[in-house]
């Protein structure tokens, strides 16, 4: 970055986009094997996993008879599509984490070592997941409650309880499930460059969203929504299009789907990368660049020299 150390706090979403974007270029060997080992096969899961399971459903649906051979093929492939999504989203966060703070001190950076960190990130990472999914599961438990309590108001035509229930049901998806997820997502990176993890790194994200919660909205809530579009648009052309377009119309679009959600991922996980660097500058956290690199050097079990404490003041990319 060219902006001094105090002026990262200042930065606005169209910066961090500009910043996020040039990151690949420093090092663009590793970033087109991280795409495509791991972005990649993500993205491509993410939009093919309805073309697999809307058949099975209309089994389910259209035909009589005993559904249990159906059932269990459903819940089997849901079971290893939901491994395989955990497992690629945590190695894709991992990797471009890693890659990107190790760019920002200087470290030499390649796709072999960034693998090789990996295993040992990811264990952190899975940690912090894990207790991320306590606070998920309770808020899904709350949002279950205030649907049936809307049932139960549709039910009983009581306009009162339509409309608190209605209020609240909106507030905690617009505003509390996309505060989660940008906790999540900065706890990932905090799980990475610091020696936190866990509660303890859902706690320092905590603290560092203070003062940038309407950024981080912004930034969760379109990524969000951005995907939501490529999902529709899938799911309406190359799924349930087939009457409407031909085989190489739905191939066509499919494949330019996933180029632009492979993408849309990429930039996400840099932006949220960056996004960490412009919380720690706005608390003026200085990083400190050498214990970061001995850090980062822990993970592929190196042993560095303690250098000079370095701050922000050089952190070209």
């Amino acid at each position: 970055m060219d902006l001094p150390p105090e002026d990262l706090q200042f930065l606005t979403i169209s910066d961090i986009f500009k910043e996020s974007i040039s990151i690949p270029k420093q090092s663009p060997k590793t970033f087109y094997l991280i795409t495509l080992t791991l972005i990649f096969p993500l993205s491509f899961a993410i939009l093919a996993h309805s073309l697999f399971t809307h058949p099975l459903f209309s089994q389910i649906e259209y035909r009589s008879g005993s559904h249990t051979h159906q059932w269990t093929k459903l819940l089997l492939f849901q079971f290893c599509y939901l491994i395989f999504l955990f497992a690629f989203s945590l190695l894709s966060t991992a990797a471009v984490v890693f890659t990107v703070a190790s760019l920002y001190t200087s470290k030499p950076v390649s796709f072999s070592s960034t693998i090789s960190a990996i295993p040992s990130v990811f264990k952190r990472l899975l940690i912090t997941f894990l207790w991320v999914s306590i606070t998920m599961i309770a808020y899904n438990i709350v949002f279950v409650c205030f649907l049936l309590l809307l049932v139960i108001a549709v039910d009983t035509q009581n306009t009162f309880l339509f409309v608190f229930a209605l209020i609240v049901i909106f507030i905690l998806f617009l505003v509390v499930h996309v505060y989660i997820t940008a906790l999540w997502h900065l706890a990932s990176v905090v799980s990475v460059l610091e020696p936190v993890y866990g509660f303890a790194a859902m706690k320092k994200s905590y603290e560092l969203l203070k003062g940038k919660i309407g950024m981080a909205f912004v930034l969760v809530f379109g990524y969000m929504a951005i995907c939501g579009v490529i999902n529709g648009v899938f799911g309406s052309v190359v799924v349930h299009g087939g009457l409407f377009y031909g085989v190489f119309a739905r191939i066509t679009v499919g494949g330019f789907l996933v180029g632009v959600l492979v993408i849309v991922n990429l930039v996400g996980l840099l932006v949220q990368s960056v996004f960490y660097y412009v919380c720690k500058s706005f608390h003026h956290q200085g990083i400190d660049k050498s214990a970061l690199y001995d850090h980062l050097g822990g993970y592929l079990g190196e042993y560095v020299p303690l250098k000079s404490s370095i701050q922000m003041e050089n952190l070209d990319v």
